[in-house]
């Protein structure tokens, strides 16, 4: 709820400093005194646009701020947190500054915000209703909203199963409609890859081949060049096979070297170990100079194996090259190999046994099944509020001078399931016995709207106060909601108003008595023009709302706003925002009656009206 508001340089208000009852509060005053300002500040609050000519002229800028009492452990609070805002226990500050040039700043909780955090925050503390309210009250899903409301926390649970179930339906529906979509490119995926696993197969490589090949290449290319290299190392450690033995070679002088330490080995051990390295040697050098006469026997240069080597490369390099496509980088065989072994993968899981579509499609009828369930459970559910609905708001509709109107719930079914129901929910009004249900939109009239709508936030308020109580009120405020209506019709609205305010704070801006009588707090708007000596009119002065006023202790108004009322100077207007009881109400209330506040005719049925609220409110 609201706890108070301060306005400071708005229009034509100058300063005030409204205090706001929990219960109902009515908002008075002549056409034109500025009760629109009032609640153009509290569209700020809420982070409705600003404009720079609400600016009161001559001042640099507008100031709104406001004192909501909120619960800490509600969505709102949470918001405000998430966005910096800090909480003082239950209290929240709000603050909107419009200068007379450049942009509007908004702050929430002691931190700057944007105006939209306003906005959402504000949206779950406080509901308007004026005419362009009564509007949505025409749309399909406000009238749902409605109807869902009024089967409290469990319903909504509810109403949450459907909508996760209708997701899932349609997760599941999008992945089969893309899996059917894309079966094309499937087919010319699987075409593809049996292409190339077959041109893979059909080359056959072998893991290292293609440097096999390279080093065989190499060989073969410098076969002459080997094997003179071969050759000269073979003749130096073991002699030519033809030589008569005349040129020493290493094989030959390491026997004689060990032949010279083995006759003396046995007298000195050094020379032993010597000889017997020798010997290692020998067998080693003769043991490389046979491998080089096989490495020399199989030495050959061979064009034709040349050609196949090179051949069989250039094979293996065009298929790196075009197996996987141009997106597919193979930089060697092995390379090679491990793709096929993906692709093989891949097309196993493509063109193997396991259907997709099958699977996918009994996923859906699965999906649709539990759609169904849930959603016929839920239309149940809406048949009975409906009817609930239809009796209380009907009810309603006769103690507020709607005498053989009623409300019915239409519930039309869907071909298919809509994301918040298998059914469209529509409210429709029956003027009178015998009369066509008709959309509100053309069933009723301006004034019939009003109290449909107050109807209809009696009944919810009464099913969300049984289900779940709290003690922190939401705010209401209907702008004008008698519109169109009077006599015993309005004596009834405010009456409504009254049970409505038992359960939520209720703001109202009336311009008639028999409404404003049941309020717990009375406002009045009021404009004046200041005399040239700037001093107030000498006419009695209800409660001024001011510093020096019930306000001035408020929580919700900072430091810097609490200066006194500025004097306007000579010849301006200014509207106060002033709050009346006992016998100033009563002549507010007279005046309301007839235009005239002095006259006692009006005076006595004003008090009439008073009295009767009194009594009205001690009742049920």
């Amino acid at each position: 709820m609201i706890e108070s508001l301060h306005i400071e340089d708005l229009g034509v208000i100058e300063e005030a400093d409204l205090p706001l009852s929990r219960g109902l509060t009515a908002l008075t005053g002549e056409t034109g005194a500025g009760k629109t300002m009032v609640l153009t500040s509290l569209g700020l609050l809420l982070g409705q646009r600003a404009e720079t000519t609400i600016v009161r002229t001559g001042a640099e800028r507008s100031l709104v701020e406001g004192a909501f009492l909120v619960d800490p452990d509600s969505r709102a609070a949470a918001r405000a947190i998430e966005a910096g805002g800090d909480l003082d226990d239950d209290l929240l500050l709000a603050s909107r500054t419009v200068p007379f040039s450049g942009r509007s700043r908004a702050y929430l909780g002691g931190r700057s915000v944007p105006a939209s955090v306003l906005s959402e925050v504000g949206g779950r503390l406080v509901s308007v209703h004026g005419q362009a309210d009564q509007l949505r009250l025409r749309s399909a899903a406000a009238q749902r909203a409605a109807l869902d409301s009024l089967g409290g926390p469990d319903h909504a649970a509810l109403c949450r199963r459907y909508s996760q179930a209708y997701q899932e339906r349609r997760k599941v529906a999008q992945e089969l409609q893309e899996w059917q979509a894309s079966a094309q490119a499937r087919a010319t995926e699987v075409a593809q890859l049996r292409t190339w696993l077959e041109a893979l197969e059909e080359i056959d490589p072998r893991n290292g081949e293609d440097r096999d090949l390279t080093a065989e290449a190499e060989r073969l290319d410098h076969a002459e060049d080997l094997r003179r290299a071969a050759t000269v190392a073979r003749t130096a450690l073991s002699g030519e096979e033809s030589a008569t033995g005349q040129e020493p070679d290493v094989v030959s002088l390491i026997a004689h070297a060990h032949r010279s330490l083995i006759t003396e080995s046995d007298r000195d051990p050094v020379l032993a170990e010597l000889a017997a390295r020798t010997q290692r040697l020998g067998i080693d050098a003769a043991d490389i100079a046979a491998e080089l006469g096989g490495y020399l026997s199989s030495l050959s240069a061979d064009p034709a194996r040349l050609a196949q080597v090179q051949d069989r490369r250039g094979e293996l390099a065009r298929a790196c090259r075009e197996i996987g496509g141009p997106q597919v980088q193979l930089a060697d065989v092995d390379a090679l190999l491990a793709w096929g072994e993906r692709a093989a993968a891949r097309l196993a899981e493509l063109d193997g046994p396991q259907d997709t579509t099958t699977v996918l499609a009994e996923r859906l009828a699965a999906a649709d099944g539990a759609l169904a369930d849930v959603g016929n459970e839920l239309s149940r559910a809406r048949r009975l509020l409906a009817e609930q609905l239809e009796q209380a708001v009907t009810a309603e509709l006769e103690g507020l001078e709607m005498k053989g109107a009623r409300l019915v719930v239409s519930l039309e079914r869907l071909d298919e399931p809509g994301p918040t129901g298998v059914e469209n929910v529509a409210l429709e009004l029956v003027s009178h016995p015998g009369a066509p249900a008709l959309p509100l939109g053309k069933g009723a009239s301006g004034g019939e709207l009003s109290r449909i709508m107050l109807a209809l936030e009696v009944v919810l308020a009464d099913a969300a106060a049984s289900a779940r109580p709290s003690t922190h009120t939401r705010t209401l405020v209907f702008d004008e909601i008698d519109a169109g209506v009077g006599g015993r019709a309005a004596r009834e609205i405010g009456r409504r108003l009254a049970r409505l305010a038992r359960h939520h704070q209720v703001i109202v801006v009336t311009h008639l008595a028999q409404v404003a009588a049941w309020a717990d707090t009375h406002l009045v708007v009021r404009k004046e023009t200041v005399g040239d000596s700037g001093a107030e009119p000498p006419t009695p002065q209800p409660t001024e709302l001011s510093a020096s006023g019930p306000a001035s202790a408020s929580r919700g108004v900072s430091n810097e706003s609490r200066q006194s009322v500025r004097k306007s100077g000579p010849g301006r207007t200014r509207t106060q925002v002033l709050v009346v009881e006992g016998q100033e109400r009563e002549r507010e209330l007279a005046r309301m009656l007839s235009g005239h506040e002095d006259s006692q005719a009006a005076v006595r049925h004003a008090a009439e009206l008073l009295q009767e609220a009194v009594v009205g409110q001690s009742g049920p």
